[in-house]
């Protein structure tokens, strides 16, 4: 039994041995090999190395490091840092035969396991995304997606419900409420969408890139829209909506900002037309009259052009981990002070 251990330790070894940080692709005549001929052999060679090298004192290599050779062997690890709440992280980056990488991912979920870790996480680069079926079928599931890269995630305890957070849930989107000295607003007419063709003028909008604060988003959808440069004064209001885009939930923050420039230049993929127009004739429009929304938006609008109404600004703050921004109503918190 040990001899046929070690022998399949040795080939095991042979073909997984590291090349630049990676693993080899298995070669095409194993490629046919029974999954489970590979999982057998895999864990009789975890075993092993586990029986007989554990107690070795050059053990210490991090069994996070997948990949690395130690205590003579390479450590049937997927290559993996721990995260902060006792999981841990896979990122692939390598070409890797499927019948490998399931051997792999069983042999490190039960190390993982073992090592009581919980949440599991396996990033796939766009280029690797054929190991999906393969993660699938050893029970993860898709978290989220992104351009570049697909994330699955497994939870180790069988008996407890998981504590994963959730994909991120909601669309951030602005409108934008730009008034200059004559009381005119900033409005648009879009070519696209729900809106095209019907003559209504609306307030700039568009929806926060990843990465982009509130109050430099509305500033950027400004410019693209109309040409228009702004300075951002205030969050107004926001409001929040559930099964929008894509079944997520919508928040829309109205934004009041200051006009640096009067000329305009509509963007033409996207605006039919762009004008200053006064603020009394925007509100009387049957559009918004009848639509409660933009009723309150009016009413908040013109309470703030008049003195009465105070929103919130923006104060870049520290977290412990990380800097934002807070957003408060400025004026009435200075007076309290």
């Amino acid at each position: 039994m040990i001899s046929r251990v070690a022998k399949s330790c040795g080939l095991i070894r042979l073909l997984m041995k590291p090349r630049g940080g990676g693993y080899l692709r298995f070669p095409q005549f194993l490629r046919c090999y029974p999954a489970d001929g590979f999982s057998s052999a895999f864990r009789s060679c975890n075993t092993a190395r586990n029986r007989f090298m554990s107690a070795s004192s050059s053990s210490s290599t991090d069994p996070m490091a997948g990949g690395e050779e130690a205590n003579g062997g390479v450590t049937l690890l997927l290559p993996a840092v721990e995260d902060k709440y006792g999981g841990v992280m896979a990122e692939m980056s390598r070409p890797m035969d499927p019948s490998a990488f399931s051997a792999l991912l069983r042999s490190s979920l039960s190390t993982w396991t073992l090592q009581g870790k919980k949440g599991v996480w396996i990033k796939l680069p766009r280029q690797l995304i054929g190991l999906a079926e393969t993660a699938v079928k050893e029970g993860f599931w898709f978290h989220h997606a992104e351009q570049n890269h697909l994330m699955l995630v497994y939870w180790i305890p069988k008996q407890d419900d998981h504590t994963l957070p959730s994909n991120a849930s909601h669309r951030v989107g602005i409108a934008a409420f730009v008034i200059n000295h004559k009381k005119e607003v900033l409005v648009v007419q879009e070519k696209t969408g729900r809106f095209k063709g019907q003559g209504i003028w609306k307030f700039p909008t568009g929806v926060v890139n990843e990465g982009e604060y509130i109050h430099d988003g509305s500033v950027r959808e400004v410019k693209e829209e109309t040409g228009v440069d702004t300075e951002f004064v205030q969050v107004l209001a926001f409001r929040q909506t559930h099964k929008a885009f894509f079944e997520k939930s919508d928040l829309f923050f109205v934004c009041m900002l200051k006009p640096l420039s009067l000329e305009i230049n509509a963007q033409e993929t996207e605006i039919e037309a762009a004008q200053w127009m006064p603020w009394e004739e925007y509100k009387k429009q049957p559009f918004v009259q009848n639509h409660e929304l933009l009723r309150y938006m009016t009413d908040i609008c013109s309470a703030k052009t008049n003195g009465d109404y105070e929103g919130f600004t923006p104060l870049l703050v520290s977290a412990p981990d990380l800097q934002g921004n807070l957003y408060f109503n400025n004026r009435d918190l200075s007076s309290r002070h």
